[in-house]
């Protein structure tokens, strides 16, 4: 997919309270960085330096999740670059997981296999009430064909949306058995930088990996 020669540098949020004890959390719940996310998303933002100069012109992009503006703001504090002049989109938000919000997922399942693909850490049964990949696709998809591409982009999203985002930037066929194209997952403190379907890695973070 064409970003008009623009870089889109696309990461996850910071670790969370919720990560950290197991419980899905998808949209709605707040859940705070734990000490590791706040020092996942300085390490994010130093990386960040190194690739975007100091006056050049960044959009700023979030989800509108408590943990992905809190994440952006650790960020851009590395950047020098003002935290209120951030976009959110609710279409940029995590995965709905529905009847699953909040739960462990211990509780929800005390096999895990049950209800996830252990090789692509995906889920294989939609959340009561919440979302597939399909319907994520087409909310991103949605958000991508309103973006004119105009100056770089910092986009902080979540971890299964920004595997869809990055699928769909890539041109990536739909991953067989989950309807929508999906990239590999990245550990939590990892940013990618994609531009006219090219990813490279802007820093390699050394946290968990997928969790809604």
């Amino acid at each position: 997919m064409s970003t008009n020669g623009k870089r889109l540098f696309i990461a996850r949020h910071g670790e969370t309270v919720f990560n950290a004890a197991g419980r899905m959390q998808g949209m709605y719940a707040h859940t705070p960085l734990t000490r590791e996310g706040c020092d996942q998303a300085t390490d994010m933002g130093e990386a960040l330096r190194r690739h975007v100069q100091a006056d050049a012109p960044l959009a700023l992009v979030s989800s509108p999740a408590g943990r992905t503006l809190q994440t952006l703001a650790l960020v851009v504090e590395e950047l020098g670059r003002d935290f209120h002049a951030n976009d959110t989109d609710i279409r940029l938000r995590e995965i709905d997981v529905g009847d699953w919000d909040g739960c462990y997922y211990k509780d929800i399942a005390p096999d895990i296999r049950t209800i996830m693909d252990m090789e692509h850490k995906l889920f294989i049964k939609k959340a009561p009430g919440g979302e597939d990949y399909r319907d994520v696709a087409e909310r991103v998809s949605e958000w991508l064909s309103e973006q004119q591409f105009q100056t770089d982009m910092l986009i902080i999203t979540h971890g299964m949306t920004a595997r869809v985002l990055r699928g769909i930037l890539l041109g990536l066929p739909p991953l067989e058995g989950f309807g929508a194209p999906i990239a590999p997952g990245l550990a939590q403190g990892s940013m990618v930088m994609i531009r006219d379907g090219e990813e490279m890695i802007v820093i390699d973070g050394a946290g968990r990996g997928e969790r809604a």
